[in-house]
């Protein structure tokens, strides 16, 4: 093997994949102390949760009565538990230090179990540079200390989970997750799809309980309380989002980005496109067209359908960018979700690396300007619809074939 095979080999074999991505590990190990040393921390929500916390701490259980300097509590029963620990750790939010070291293992511990997902779903070594060299995914967890690094470690552990067929046990995680921020709702059709395809559909709904169950378990203290207050708080649907802080609809104007019509339009994109992918892509591990697969799941019959782990990431991948893609606002933490997804999937779509690295550096530029510009804003939304279409359109000669183990 001559030098340029060797060098092929090592960042096109998925085989190599485990030792770079350890050696990767270690670095972006060193990167987050060097972070933690010189750049200074960022005061944006942390106070507030703190404060929030002293009030469940001090007895506090009506959640319309938790807020804190920036606001009221807005989040679930979950992210109360997390950062009542949290407070514990940092002797009441003091120690931001022990907080950055708390947060800087949080994200190396989600990098390791983000590179494990990698190498289940066959994905090349080429792609591992891109997970650790996000400065606004350090950002997110080291500098700003949000909620959000919790989440996508649940997210991430319950992906490697359904990988792994642990169907119980990531259904749990991703209700926890859900429980400390409702982002991570925008997985669940894909999560129905893929019980649904393994399950029949009691046994689906069975595990849909399940996570509705765990909801209610977390929230018990609060339901005893203020039932209603807890459930529009912790689940605000009609919340009304502030135009000066969007990271990706800016360029259509205020006027448009606060209207009810682009609303609608995002939701009946939304769930146009989820039809989309359902019925042409995610059911096709069954073999059968959509009448078929819901007279059979109607039926209670068990499509006994082994999807492979590259399958079964791109579905919950390509779930949560489509919900990104339609979200009508976005935030700079959100990147926490997006960030380790973006490389698979644009691998997934086929793409040449040399575009799959301009597609994340253009991602990478627009989600680190602040504030966010109508140029970086279209960059946030292209990148998603080259993310999703891409996944739609890839060359894909045999589609059953290559979703099954």
């Amino acid at each position: 093997m001559g030098y340029t095979d060797l060098v092929f080999d090592l960042i096109r074999n998925p085989r190599h994949t485990v030792w770079i991505g350890a050696l990767a590990v270690l670095a972006d190990a060193a990167l987050c102390a060097l972070v933690i040393w010189k750049i200074s921390y960022t005061e944006i929500d942390w106070e507030t949760y703190m404060y929030q916390v002293s009030l469940y701490l001090s007895g506090e259980r009506d959640y319309t009565r938790i807020e804190g300097p920036t606001g009221p509590l807005v989040y679930p029963a979950a992210h109360v538990y997390i950062y009542t620990l949290l407070s514990r750790l940092t002797d009441g939010g003091a120690d931001i230090l022990m907080g950055q070291v708390i947060f800087a293992a949080l994200y190396l511990l989600t990098l390791i179990v983000v590179v494990a997902c990698y190498h289940r779903a066959g994905a090349p070594p080429y792609l591992l540079p891109l997970l650790v060299l996000s400065k606004r995914l350090h950002s997110v967890f080291v500098l700003r200390l949000f909620n959000d690094g919790f989440a996508a470690a649940a997210m991430w552990a319950a992906i490697y989970l359904f990988q792994r067929r642990q169907w119980l046990p990531a259904v749990v995680l991703w209700s926890a997750g859900v429980g400390i921020k409702m982002t991570l709702v925008l997985l669940a059709p894909a999560i129905v799809i893929i019980t649904i395809l393994n399950f029949t559909l009691v046994e689906s709904v069975l595990l849909g309980s399940v996570a509705l169950l765990i909801q209610v378990l977390l929230a018990i203290p609060f339901l005893q309380e203020n039932p209603a207050g807890y459930l529009s708080r912790a689940f605000e649907l009609t919340r009304q989002f502030m135009f000066k802080w969007t990271v990706n609809w800016r360029f259509v104007g205020e006027e448009t980005f606060l209207s009810r019509e682009f609303s609608l339009a995002l939701l009946a994109i939304h769930l146009s496109l989820l039809g989309l992918f359902v019925t042409r892509d995610w059911i096709a591990p069954s073999g059968m067209d959509p009448v078929q697969f819901v007279r059979q799941m109607m039926a209670g019959k068990r499509p006994r359908v082994a999807l492979s782990s590259s399958f079964i990431m791109t579905v919950l991948l390509t779930s949560l960018v489509i919900g990104l893609l339609c979200a009508r606002s976005l935030h700079y933490q959100f990147y926490a979700y997006l960030a380790w997804a973006t490389p698979f999937l644009l691998w997934r779509a086929g793409f040449h690396p040399v575009l799959i690295y301009t597609v994340w550096a253009v991602q990478e530029w627009a989600w680190n300007t602040y504030p966010s510009t109508n140029a970086s804003s279209a960059a946030v939304v292209l990148c998603l619809v080259i993310q999703s279409v891409g996944i739609f359109l890839r060359d894909e000669k045999t589609p059953r074939a290559a979703a099954l183990e």
